[in-house]
């Protein structure tokens, strides 16, 4: 059964709007970097506040670079760093509309093989194995993406794919830390 919501941040707007949108998720996903994962997960639903229209890969792809940028840069930013971030959104947006016909499901949809999903999700401009493995967590758990040899792709390290609730993220921030410092 699909989400009504995803528990990354506190706004119920923006939870609503990753589970309803997958470019959204997507979207977090690449903001998901050097920032909370509160504020990543949230950056989507401002972009579309500040689009003033729905978030489409389509509509973000035919902007300007430039003006992406300006809109990431409107106080409050998106992102810590709202130049490079906007453009890597805009490159993400280029590559669902070029290479996925628009259709950001279509890096799982009808693939049988979880190996053949972690390569697509390794594609999309800013994707290395790490957000891949993530990302493709995050799907198996919310959205039931499940193909053959799924349980060898999702993160075996704290990461959201363990949060069901905002409440959790205080806890994995915690776990996360020590893990890191474990592997130091």
């Amino acid at each position: 059964m699909k989400p009504t919501a995803l528990p990354f941040t506190n706004d119920d707007d923006a939870q609503k709007l990753l589970a309803a949108n997958p470019l959204a998720l997507m979207t977090g996903m690449v903001l998901y970097q050097q920032i909370p994962v509160e504020k990543a997960f949230a950056g989507p639903a401002v972009l579309q506040e500040r689009l003033g229209k729905d978030l489409t890969a389509a509509r973000v792809a035919s902007m300007d670079v430039d003006d992406v940028i300006s809109i990431f840069q409107e106080t409050p930013a998106i992102h810590r760093f709202p130049a490079n971030m906007a453009k890597r959104v805009h490159a993400t947006c280029n590559y669902v509309v070029e290479e996925l016909d628009e259709s950001v499901e279509s890096l799982w949809s009808g693939i049988d093989e979880a190996s053949q999903v972690i390569k697509n999700m390794k594609k999309p401009p800013g994707f290395g194995d790490y957000k891949a493995r993530v990302y493709f967590g995050v799907v198996s758990k919310w959205f039931d993406v499940k193909p053959a040899g799924w349980e060898g792709f999702v993160p075996d390290w704290p990461s959201i794919v363990d949060v069901d609730s905002f409440e959790d993220l205080a806890e994995l921030k915690a776990r996360k830390k020590a893990w890191k410092e474990s592997q130091a």
